[in-house]
């Protein structure tokens, strides 16, 4: 997968590989997911889907923490995403 991202540099050199920060709906909210956006230390935006969130819950202090998640920057993705829907 990281082999079909290509970030545009401004001037010379080779395009990157790995984005600044990724924002994304609730879809790829899975353990995977973020497992590896942590792995590649890529800054990511993802809802908590609310059956992960009470199985977290659920598991009481062996939950773990709770994923963050900043709302500000959460619907400002919504806004491009219904731009995009519109063209």
């Amino acid at each position: 997968m990281p082999e079909k991202i290509r970030v545009p540099r401004l001037g010379f050199g080779r395009p990157r590989k790995k984005p600044d920060s990724f924002a994304a709906d609730k879809a790829y909210g899975n353990g995977p997911c973020r497992q590896y956006l942590r792995r590649r230390a890529i800054r990511h935006t993802i809802a908590k889907m609310a059956d992960s969130q009470a199985a977290r819950l659920r598991k009481g202090p062996r939950g773990g923490r709770p994923p963050v998640f900043d709302e500000e920057r959460y619907k400002k993705c919504n806004t491009v995403e219904r731009a995009i829907s519109r063209l």
